[in-house]
């Protein structure tokens, strides 16, 4: 007995001291990057770099996003339409539409597909660079890997997260519109009335937020998870897998620490406690 629970106490501390040991290589991957992109334009590279990134993140990601930006904003009208007429509020239903889009639902729900969409094959891609040795091909050219390759999708991330964000927003908002005043026949003057005074600037501010952390996150994750992939086919599948869960994951809990930030900052700046829950 007390061998299998030496045995078992040996396999725990070493799986604590391998992820200590990953959070550290994650640490300096990331001051790494961070350090070229401090250098400016001429570290990272010239803009042919940075624009096939951002039509990649950015341009072919608007469908899929704005379509279940639309739908969600559809479905959160058609759920609690029922609701808010019992107590013959419905007219107050677009402004908490709004504000749940454009605080919560648009910010996760972009950085999310764009997790799914990008972060999945950035892994993949700079994965199957890694196992067929194009990234040791390149420092012995004398180039850094980081310069050339992160740098460029960490950008591209970080810049068209909250682009995407926007789009998400807009069609959750006119997805709403739809269903409730088109479809539900609410007052259209007094539904964005309504919608005005529920949802400020400062709103507005917390998606956009939130949504460059999600960004920076999904691009520092995905790059990491590709550099540092297992051999062969299964371990640029697996880095591809974990790019998008440990995306996912980092999204939920920033959200709620975010949340939690803007609404104290809020509190602060204004002396009184934000409407929204974050």
């Amino acid at each position: 007995m007390s061998v299998m629970l030496l045995a078992q106490s040996s396999v725990v501390w070493w799986r604590i001291r391998r992820d200590v040991e990953g959070f550290g290589r994650f640490v300096s991957f990331c001051i790494a990057a961070g350090g070229w992109t401090m250098r400016g334009a001429g570290g990272y590279g010239r803009m042919k770099l940075l624009i096939p990134q951002l039509f990649q993140v950015g341009t072919l990601s608007i469908p899929v996003v704005a379509l279940v930006g639309a739908f969600v904003g559809a479905v959160l009208g058609v759920e609690m339409f029922s609701q808010f007429q019992a107590f013959g509020q419905e007219t107050r239903l677009g402004g908490v539409i709004h504000i749940s889009v454009v605080k919560q639902i648009g910010p996760v729900l972009a950085a999310v597909m764009i997790a799914g969409r990008v972060g999945g094959a950035v892994s993949a891609e700079l994965g199957s660079m890694r196992v067929t040795e194009q990234l040791d091909a390149l420092r012995v050219m004398g180039s850094d890997p980081i310069r050339h390759l992160v740098v460029p999708r960490v950008l591209a991330c970080l810049i068209m997260v909250p682009v995407l964000t926007v789009f998400s927003d807009l069609l959750g908002i006119c997805g709403s519109w739809l269903v409730v005043v088109q479809g539900f026949g609410v007052d259209s003057e007094e539904y964005w009335k309504f919608s005005g005074q529920f949802v400020g600037n400062w709103d507005v501010f917390t998606g956009l937020i939130k949504s460059v952390v999600f960004g920076l996150a999904i691009g520092l994750i995905s790059c990491y998870k590709g550099f540092n992939c297992g051999t062969g086919a299964s371990g640029v599948g697996r880095a591809a897998t974990d790019s998008f869960v440990v995306s996912f994951i980092t999204i939920i809990v920033a959200n709620f620490f975010l949340a939690k930030f803007m609404n104290d900052m809020y509190t602060i700046i204004y002396g009184h406690a934000a409407l929204g829950m974050g």
